[in-house]
């Protein structure tokens, strides 16, 4: 893992998880060092369980890429965290464990699909703001913008099944769920 002078310190939800390509460009801005990424067992059994659920034929894969999550990302995991939930209050109940897990870390955000289950003044109490996926992407693209067109690349690389030029890839950011990094991605399209 590289690791670019950035304190910044997210917590994924499990909801940026479930799409494959969001997951992909979320791990590997993580593993470029564009930010520090934090999540827990029960984020990633939560993942895992509803892509399971949804694909049941991809069982076995879906579980080895959650093994390989563990692997790779082992200092990513947020633990001691479970006695807080308790005291904590969100429209949905069953979302306290990701704000417990971001309180214990000193997250400074929260990458959730799920805006309305983490209102801004609830967190504001605890220095937490909630984003989605594509925002937080693109103010990290904002902020470095060669690293992060990098990390794209090295996204884009991977696929050969079908492979992507550059521009097809842009397109495939866009259909995806990322328009706003799709677009802010144009201008270094040469590093893509």
């Amino acid at each position: 893992m590289s690791h670019i002078a950035n304190p910044f310190v997210v917590v994924l939800d499990a909801n940026v998880m479930y799409p494959f390509r969001t997951r992909d460009v979320l791990f590997t801005f993580a593993q470029q060092g564009l930010f520090r990424a934090r999540f827990t067992d029960q984020i990633i059994d939560e993942w895992t369980g509803s892509l399971i659920r949804n694909k049941p034929a991809l069982e076995e894969s879906i579980k080895k890429q959650a093994t390989a999550v563990r692997e790779v990302f082992e200092e990513c995991f947020v633990t001691g965290y479970e006695a807080m939930i308790e005291g904590l209050e969100l429209p949905d109940p069953n979302d306290r464990h990701v704000l417990a897990a971001a309180i214990k870390c000193s997250a400074q955000l929260i990458v959730t699909e799920n805006l309305k289950d983490f209102p801004p003044k609830i967190l504001e109490e605890h220095g937490i703001e909630a984003l989605g996926a594509d925002d937080v992407l693109v103010n990290t693209f904002d902020l470095f913008p060669l690293e992060c067109a990098r990390a794209l690349r090295t996204v884009r690389k991977r696929y050969d099944n079908p492979s992507f030029s550059q521009s097809e890839f842009l397109l495939d950011l866009t259909k995806s769920g990322m328009p706003k990094l799709a677009a802010m991605a144009r201008s270094t399209i040469e590093y893509l």
